[in-house]
């Protein structure tokens, strides 16, 4: 029998369990008990001589490509990893800072639970954890995100019948058969939201020689971006320079037109899901028949997804609740029933799991 710590029940008991979405494009953070109490953009503006942040998540975004020359917008994630790990750490820190805040007494350092891609590496797992404990954590935990998406999808992981996650986020696109607590087969891009964003750019670019920013494409995207034909077409007006005579210039630009411009990534995650599905038994194939494909993510509100997949790959395809805070509910989940779902945490293959 375990010898029962008075000290680490109350730490338990009156700790902060935090549940984050460490990604590329947005950070949420999901508190036990209180569900998911910040969303903003993976933002940070620090100065370029003294390295110290201006303004971190929504503030900073809306900084981005107005700087003066002495300040720099930085997004500390790259395709789902960590590629500033300083400014990583300042930005987790300001997090977890502001839940703290938001207690009405004092607590300890919190539990947390960090969303990962299933395709990093040993050092890119370590870099997370290490940016995690340097920010306040108590204890560090990291969760794959196809694995926690599935999770606040509410799909059935734990039985014995198969189900299936595609998470498309802004770095990365996760796709996961899962059965039985386990992984059947997997498949981890780096073609999703950001991509997505750069073909619009390209697009433009190359058709009008008109040169817009990245938050106008995302902008683009969100309104007209399809991946089927709608049964309403739309237009926009797009403002940008013209790269010929230097001057502004105005656009009208249509949803075929950016169906057109997503076509290739579009096709990629179709792709990725049929090899997955390839590599899984007959039998998880006639469950996946009942329960259908899940997606999840913030590429998942792409108009027209759902029903390209399904015309695709031949299987009900459907959107979940709420797809963009799937996986920050996730690792939010696993507090709720630590003992079991525990389990489903990565270890480090360096100093153990991480606890």
């Amino acid at each position: 029998m375990a010898f029962f710590n008075p000290i680490n029940w109350l730490l338990g008991l009156f700790s902060l369990d935090i549940g984050i979405d460490l990604g590329t494009a947005n950070t949420l953070v999901n508190v036990r008990g209180k569900g998911i109490v910040i969303n903003e953009p993976s933002w940070v503006t620090i100065d370029k001589r003294s390295r110290r942040p201006l303004a971190i998540g929504m503030a900073a975004k809306e900084m981005v490509g107005r700087t003066p020359k002495n300040v720099i917008a930085v997004r500390p994630l790259h395709d789902g990893v960590i590629s500033e790990f300083d400014i990583t750490q300042i930005m987790l820190e300001y997090f977890i800072g502001r839940v703290h805040e938001q207690s009405v007494v004092p607590l300890p350092k919190p539990r947390v639970v960090i969303g990962i891609p299933a395709g990093v590496t040993e050092v890119e797992k370590r870099a997370v954890y290490d940016a995690a404990m340097a920010a306040g954590a108590r204890q560090a935990f990291l969760l794959e995100e196809p694995i926690a998406a599935a999770l606040g999808a509410g799909l059935p992981i734990g039985e014995t019948r198969g189900s299936m996650v595609v998470d498309i986020g802004g770095g990365t696109t996760e796709v996961a058969v899962m059965s039985m607590s386990g992984v059947v087969a997997s498949r981890s891009l780096r073609v999703a939201g950001d991509e997505m964003d750069q073909d619009i750019i390209q697009y433009l670019r190359n058709k009008y020689n008109l040169l817009i920013g990245q938050g106008i494409a995302e902008k683009i995207k969100m309104v007209l971006g399809s991946a089927f034909p709608l049964e309403k077409e739309k237009t926009m007006e797009v403002r940008g320079r013209n790269l010929v005579t230097g001057l502004p210039e105005t656009v009208e630009v249509s949803s075929i037109e950016i169906r057109e411009a997503l076509a290739n990534s579009v096709q990629v995650i179709v792709d990725t899901v049929r090899d997955a599905l390839d590599e899984i038994p007959p039998a998880i194939i006639g469950d996946l028949m009942d329960l259908g494909v899940c997606l999840a993510g913030g590429g998942a509100l792409l108009q027209g997804l759902d029903r390209r997949l399904t015309e695709d790959i031949r299987l009900r395809t459907w959107v979940a609740e709420d797809p963009l805070t799937c996986v920050a509910r996730g690792t939010g989940m696993i507090y709720e029933d630590f003992e079991d779902l525990s389990s489903y945490l990565v270890g480090l293959e360096r100093g153990g799991r991480n606890a």
